[in-house]
């Protein structure tokens, strides 16, 4: 089964109005925007977007101008409210308070005080940006979304705070809360490359990976300064992920010298962590001392983290990595009316069809318990009645 996806290459920057302008680079209608944006029943705004170049990229440059009429928002609240009273899908509305509570939250921890006012963000384009991009990917029929890593840029930049390190405050702080992967500048003094509202759309609707992904359309977004050291752009690919294939990084190391009591801590470190499996091999080492290869699967934004963890916890001097596909079949549990009684029973199934049942364990064993029947005998009824019930 292919899910309808996009992936956002975040080539030399990100913000949103860069965001909107690769939507619109990749085919997103210039009139959808504004008939959004009406819909939040606010005024004083108006689009331009037009073809640029910055570097060897040709794509959509857009801006959002606003009059000197447009409303502010000096609370976080004032957003919520625009959003709540709006003529917006409910969808889209929810995805856009979303990113809002996560830009609230940067903000806070930033800043040392909930509920602050706001200065930069309180504008109207800050409200039009996320309700851009979240009703662009709706309107596109984007049901995934991917990113590469955040490109941070460098130096000090100016704001209504006074001057600000780069990346801002309220953008790294985006970061640490999302676990999100960046990149080194390009170059020194850069400037910004990552704006709090772009950080906070991607960190809260992307997941940090690269699929495996059929490409149907692409666009480019620019940015507005011309950065002489770096295309300051970013890339929208659209097309079909297949739901089943996973991305991950596969890590491995051997290990012949260390107590075999650590592996189980280090398993549950790992798992804790969010690795998809750990499993352990026996080996056979130089000079024929045993030895043991301990592997991990992770999604591929927590790879450094996961070899940091084995270079702490084990006595390996050496982890290879290497991404992997994983397919997966798709789980589900119901509760089966059986002649032993109601039994939750797994059910694994691929494109849609059932392909095999699972009795839950404790169910069937204390079925067994309270009839004394074989435990045995009991998950061989509950799954021959499962199979009978699915066409099986």
């Amino acid at each position: 089964m292919k899910v309808r996806s996009a992936y956002l290459h975040l080539i030399g920057g990100v913000s949103g109005d860069m965001l909107l302008a690769g939507l619109v680079d990749a085919g997103l209608p210039l009139a959808f925007l504004e008939e959004t944006f009406h819909a939040l029943g606010v005024g004083g705004w108006r689009l331009e977007a037009s073809p640029a170049q910055r570097g060897g990229i040709v794509g959509t440059h857009l801006r959002i101008l606003l009059e000197p009429t447009a409303p502010r928002f000096p609370t976080w609240e004032h957003f919520r409210h625009a959003l709540q009273g709006s003529a917006l899908p409910p969808g889209v509305q929810e995805k856009a308070l979303a990113v809002i509570a996560r830009l609230e939250q940067a903000e806070a921890e930033a800043h040392g005080r909930p509920g602050s006012h706001l200065h930069e963000l309180g504008s109207l384009d800050t409200l039009l940006d996320v309700v851009g991009v979240v009703a662009g990917l709706a309107h596109l029929g984007v049901e995934r979304v991917y990113a590469s890593p955040l490109p941070v840029g460098s130096g000090l930049v100016r704001s209504q705070h006074g001057l600000l390190p780069v990346p801002a405050p309220a953008t790294l702080a985006l970061i640490s809360l999302a676990h999100a992967p960046v990149v080194p500048p390009p170059a020194q003094e850069v400037g910004e490359l990552a704006t709090p509202t772009g950080t906070a759309l991607v960190t809260t609707l992307a997941t940090f990976a690269r699929p495996v992904m059929q490409v149907e359309r692409y666009g480019y977004g620019l940015g507005t300064r011309d950065i002489p050291s770096w295309p300051n752009a970013l890339a929208v690919w659209l097309g079909t992920v297949e739901a089943e294939a996973s991305p991950l990084v596969l890590l491995e190391t051997n290990i012949d010298d260390m107590n075999p009591q650590i592996y189980g801590y280090v398993q549950e470190r790992l798992f804790a962590l969010g690795a998809r499996d750990v499993w352990l091999q026996p080996l056979q080492m130089k000079k024929g001392r045993p030895g043991v290869l301990l592997s991990a699967l992770v999604p591929a934004h927590l790879e450094g983290e996961a070899v940091a963890l084995l270079f702490r916890e084990t006595s390996t001097l050496g982890v290879r990595t290497r991404p992997v596909l994983r397919h997966e079949a798709q789980r589900e549990e119901i509760t089966l009316s059986t002649s032993l009684g109601p039994v939750p029973v797994k059910v694994k199934r691929w494109e849609g069809r059932p392909l095999a049942v699972a009795p839950e364990y404790e169910a069937c064993r204390r079925i067994a318990q309270e009839r004394g029947m074989p435990l045995q005998q009991v998950m061989r009824q509950v799954a021959r009645e499962a199979e009978q019930a699915l066409g099986l």
